[in-house]
């Protein structure tokens, strides 16, 4: 829906006249959650997504706003632009789904009810738009917020800016190290706070290709889901901050 969104805002504008996109996250089940606490954080709670029912992986990377961080690397390859002009903001009412900044100061948003049967039917049917059963969005019933996205609270957003920043084969580590990562939190093998952790030294710890090829890319991500294995059996990586 954010990309569907973007997508709608640059109908009939020049691209070259855009100064950055902004995203919105709906910032998931702990943004008001005091930091303290987000080391003791469950699986349980994690799964419970305050505005959406997705599947569980798609949902923790909710919760860690990884999501966020994918969405950014996926804009930055569907619309072409840097990654200093592709951003992020927590707006928890889901309402507007994206926006453009242009040169001008304008800003452009693409706003209404959360239903993803609104930008599948704008791609199918693209220019047109189709007549459909949903929702409508009353302006009056919803005060719209955002605030700026702390990354002391949600580092995986920042280590997928800078995986995206580097290139070559570090955003197939990102994506790779944080699925084995979740995977073993989901298991209750590692503690949430451990998911940014583990995708970090997997990062940290990776040689990349600096323009890979499809076999690059296959070896890295063999070899982060490899990595993270090994750093929750090594005995010196500390892991199930749970229980800490």
């Amino acid at each position: 829906s954010e990309h569907s969104a973007i997508w709608q805002c640059l109908q009939g504008e020049d691209s070259a006249l855009v100064k950055r996109l902004i995203l919105t996250a709906s910032g998931g089940p702990f943004r008001e959650l005091p930091l303290d606490e987000l080391r003791a954080v469950t699986k349980e709670r994690a799964l419970k997504h305050p505005n959406w029912v997705m599947g569980p992986k798609i949902t923790i990377d909710s919760a860690t706003l990884m999501n966020k961080g994918l969405e950014i690397l996926e804009a930055h390859h569907l619309f072409d632009l840097a990654f200093n002009q592709v951003d992020a903001i927590i707006h928890p009412q889901s309402i507007v789904h994206s926006m453009v900044e242009f040169v001008d100061g304008s800003i452009k948003a693409q706003l209404g009810v959360p239903d993803m049967r609104v930008p599948i039917a704008y791609a199918i049917a693209h220019p047109l738009r189709l007549p459909l059963d949903v929702p409508h969005l009353d302006m009056a019933a919803k005060d719209l917020t955002f605030q700026e996205i702390d990354y002391g609270r949600f580092p995986c957003l920042r280590l997928a800016k800078e995986a995206g920043d580097r290139g070559g084969t570090y955003p197939t580590v990102l994506a790779a190290a944080d699925e084995e990562a979740v995977k073993l939190f989901l298991e209750d093998r590692v503690g949430f706070m451990d998911i940014p952790r583990l995708v970090e030294r997997a990062l940290d710890q990776h040689e990349s290709f600096p323009e890979p090829g499809l076999g690059d890319i296959l070896e890295a991500d063999v070899w982060a889901r490899h990595r993270v294995a090994e750093l929750v059996r090594s005995a010196g990586f500390s892991v199930l901050s749970t229980q800490h």
